[in-house]
């Protein structure tokens, strides 16, 4: 979905610390209705951090963040998120666990029935919904735990390196699947990733982080139609914009101290 001018998300001089160690921030950041923003930066920089204050599951140490002109005081059900591990209930059909955001908001038995079923069936494991989580393989379970946080239809979808674990081949199966579950759906999405490509091939604009304490130092639009193919990998544009947002975070980094020899690999004179 197109993003409007309306800020779905706003985070004004937001930081976050783990006791003397400060892994986020200060930092400002605007996602519009309807954008798909991706997070991009190194192991450490608090990009996780981030998203875990949007879900309102951590309390920002400084700053201010609302979703929807509301300020995040807490979690929302509004607020769809998927983890790095699906975290899938075990004792819980796999057409159960979708249901369950649906259960827990008291829509009625033959409602969530209906939703948990057409997203399972978005997702291609309709046939899976009696199954129990640990018969799947991690690309099924992950498309499971995308069905879990789309079903009760939120306003925001939080992606947290979702495939990750996956390996290459499935991953790629996940990300056109994602854009093509995109299109279902009008919620604002964020996704934290680590691959510059999957962050290009999925959303609107890219923010890059900086090493610990995370702050923005880029913001590269990506100005490709959706939907999107694997064709647009290939493409020169494409490769252009990954060169922009690879040199953004080559130049985030510090500068490395030359490595200097052990005493006893030192020639005389």
């Amino acid at each position: 979905m197109p993003a409007s001018s309306t800020a779905a998300v706003a985070l004004s001089g937001v930081s976050h610390s783990f006791g003397p160690l400060g892994v986020l921030g200060p930092l400002d950041l605007t996602v519009g209705d309807g954008e798909f923003v991706a997070l991009v930066g190194p192991s450490g920089c608090g990009k996780s951090t981030l998203l875990r204050l949007v879900a309102g599951l951590v309390t920002p140490t400084g700053g201010r963040i609302t979703v929807e002109g509301v300020p995040v005081t807490g979690p929302d059900p509004r607020r769809g998120m998927v983890f790095q591990q699906p975290a899938l209930f075990p004792w819980l059909s796999v057409a159960a666990n979708v249901r369950f955001g649906l259960d827990e908001q008291r829509v009625p038995r033959h409602e969530g029935d209906r939703r948990a079923a057409d997203w399972l069936a978005a997702v291609d494991i309709a046939e899976f919904g009696t199954a129990l989580p640990a018969t799947l393989s991690g690309g099924m379970a992950q498309r499971a735990a995308l069905a879990r946080a789309l079903a009760p239809e939120p306003d925001l979808l939080l992606l947290d390196e979702p495939f990750g674990a996956l390996d290459s081949l499935t991953r790629r199966d996940m990300q056109a699947l994602l854009e093509r579950v995109r299109q279902r759906t009008s919620a604002t999405v964020i996704l934290v990733t680590h691959d510059v490509e999957e962050a290009l091939f999925l959303a609107d604009r890219v923010v890059v982080l900086s090493p610990r304490p995370g702050r923005v130092v880029a913001e590269v639009p990506v100005p490709f139609d959706h939907p999107r193919d694997d064709a647009l990998r290939l493409s020169s544009e494409f490769m252009k914009a990954r060169g922009e947002v690879e040199a953004a975070l080559a130049a985030s980094r510090p500068t490395s101290e030359p490595v200097r020899q052990p005493a006893s690999e030192l020639q005389p004179g």
